[in-house]
């Protein structure tokens, strides 16, 4: 990127920065957008002096429909709202918004080592926890599928047509979907985090000056936190992750691949939709729409218990509440599928 474009990059970042300080209500965040924007003037002013000793022409200035678009947007609707919006259009400091700041029931950093650990655990579990959601949606759309086609009056090799129809096409677009969210992340960060390497060595000290403002933000006292970033900058590489992530917003750790991301989604989602099939696949039983009711309700049951380790609740409540909701949507797909078997018919 040439020194023209990083001005004006540091340019509109301060632009937006005074704008989101003009309508910030909360005091200590309206003072954090305020100096980043100071900050984000002096690193201009640097690159400034860059263009100029390169012999390039003067710049000129004017935020672009992004970054109009995203002050607009978060004006009517909140910074929080808004977060990954403001993410890619430069905006820093974002972890401020985080709900619990370290001056209320957390230590202030005291080393290089502590700074940014409470982010590296953020993304502990969130496998598992997708998995368990990946087959509850399988689960729950392919038996209501199913339903809705035996509802119809569909004989069970049509409904086992559909089924397998519904499974790979839920299956495929999870992982679509997967791929494209995990890629996009990526993206974000592996260019928002080259910039950050260049501006790091080009003005460590207004990098620092600039985290020192998002831990003031917090409750940590001014210089305490201008001490302790200006040492942490003295290591390039462990100042880089810790920018990252509190200043980005972004922890490396929970970048996936897009790819394992897809595959795990794809199976998970299979899973899930193809135990409703199972007694259409066997030619013994009789009642197969009974048996895929029986099945799918002890299933729900299941990923319902097994969704209160992430929600904290009784686990009979979140089966019975799983099952609960599993049925009501087998029974609407059920009835309209009946309806419009008896219309067509």
């Amino acid at each position: 990127m040439s020194a023209t474009e990083r001005w004006r990059e540091e340019t509109q970042a301060a632009w937006i920065y005074r704008q989101l300080a003009a309508t910030e209500r909360d005091e200590r965040r309206a003072r954090l957008f305020g100096g980043l924007a100071t900050q984000a003037d002096e690193q201009a002013a640097i690159l400034l002096g860059d263009v100029r000793r390169e012999g390039g022409a003067e710049p000129r200035f004017a935020p672009s429909a992004r970054a109009r678009l995203a002050v607009t947007l978060t004006r009517r609707l909140g910074v929080r709202r808004t977060r990954g919006i403001l993410a890619a259009v430069k905006v820093r400091g974002l972890s401020a918004l985080d709900p619990v700041p370290l001056s209320v029931g957390h230590t202030m950093p005291s080393t290089r080592e502590e700074v940014g650990a409470r982010h590296r655990s953020a993304g502990a579990g969130g496998t598992l926890r997708a998995a368990v959601f990946g087959v509850n949606d399988g689960l729950v759309s392919n038996a209501s599928l199913i339903l809705g086609v035996a509802g119809a009056g569909s004989e069970p090799r049509t409904v086992l047509l559909a089924g397998v129809a519904g499974l790979l096409a839920g299956a495929f677009s999870m992982a679509a979907g997967e791929w494209v969210s995990v890629r996009s992340q990526r993206e974000l960060f592996e260019h928002q985090i080259g910039e950050e390497r260049e501006e790091l060595e080009r003005y460590p000290d207004e990098e620092a000056e600039e985290l020192a403002l998002i831990y003031a933000a917090r409750g940590v006292p001014i210089e305490d936190a201008r001490a302790m970033t200006r040492k942490l900058v003295l290591d390039p590489e462990r100042a880089l992750d810790t920018l990252a992530r509190e200043e980005l917003g972004l922890n490396p750790d929970d970048l996936g691949s897009p790819w394992g991301a897809a595959s795990s989604s794809f199976v998970a989602f299979a899973l899930g939709a193809s135990l409703p099939l199972v007694p259409f696949l066997i030619p013994l039983v009789e009642a197969r729409v009974t048996a895929a009711c029986v099945l799918s309700g002890a299933a729900l049951f299941g990923v319902g218990a097994a969704i209160s380790l992430f929600s904290g609740r009784n686990a009979w409540f979140g089966g019975l509440r799983m099952l609960v909701i599993g049925a009501a949507a087998g029974t609407a797909t059920w009835g309209i599928g009946r309806l419009l078997g008896v219309a067509i018919a």
